[in-house]
């Protein structure tokens, strides 16, 4: 009986390396750079995984998802890393089924004026490659909020809520495709002001402190968030353009 304890996700009892009744593992502790990226390949397509659960409770309680990730209820969820790259797969399907070009009224301009070098390439190439270059918002999502929240969780901790955070900007920005195909070119800055509510709203939650200060804190965060992402996005592209170049 000394070796019985609770599985953190369905809290019952466990005796063994695995939970009898969910089948999470009993050796859940705090979130690691290695536990978020593990068995990611393996987990992705598993059709037990709850990949409906995770993107209902992303939209109405985005807090409760990274509380009982963080604290140990993992079988409940899509695992972060596959989430993103999952919602990764299906933006780029979508893009191709609809034949999207992000760059089409930018290429008809660029015809028609000077080509401005390689700070001109690397934005086009930026646009067209963003399914490989959203990786790092992720990153820019995760060092920033630690940079404004350090107190509260780990920099893996917030990784894990970043793979979460950018999986759920990807789907909006899929969604959106279908607007700026057949309705308007207009929506362009849709997704990120969407996401710019909603990451106040889930932030703001998840901190348990929605006093101005935090509300303050969230907002310069975001935007710190996206203009480094922008910066390191571009900084990417700029260096493939030009080791292309030669």
């Amino acid at each position: 009986m000394d070796n019985l304890k609770n599985c953190k996700n369905c809290n019952s009892e466990i005796n063994g390396n695995y939970c009898q009744n969910c089948g999470q593992r009993a050796s859940i502790d705090k979130v690691t750079f290695s536990e978020t990226f593990q068995d990611a390949i393996s987990a992705m397509f598993s059709i037990d995984s709850p990949f409906w659960v995770t993107i209902k409770t992303l939209v109405l309680k985005p807090e409760r998802l990274f509380l009982d990730y963080l604290s140990g209820k993992r079988k409940t969820y899509y695992k972060p890393v596959p989430f993103f790259i999952l919602t990764t797969i299906v933006f780029v399907l979508v893009r191709a089924l609809l034949d999207y070009d992000p760059m089409q009224n930018i290429v008809q301009a660029e015809n028609q004026s000077v080509d401005m070098g390689l700070v001109h390439d690397a934005g086009i190439y930026m646009a067209k490659n963003i399914n490989n270059i959203i990786f790092t918002f992720v990153f820019s999502f995760a060092i920033v909020i630690k940079l404004f929240f350090y107190r509260n969780f780990s920099l893996a901790e917030y990784l894990a809520i970043s793979f979460y955070a950018i999986g759920f900007y990807i789907i909006i920005t899929t969604i959106n495709m279908f607007l700026l195909q057949f309705v308007s070119n207009q929506f362009k800055m849709l997704p990120f002001i969407l996401f710019f509510f909603y990451v106040i709203y889930a932030l703001a939650s998840l901190f348990q402190n929605k006093n101005v200060i935090t509300y303050i804190k969230v907002v310069l965060f975001y935007f710190f968030a996206v203009f480094f992402y922008m910066v390191l996005g571009y900084g990417i592209s700029f260096l493939i353009v030009w080791i292309k170049s030669f």
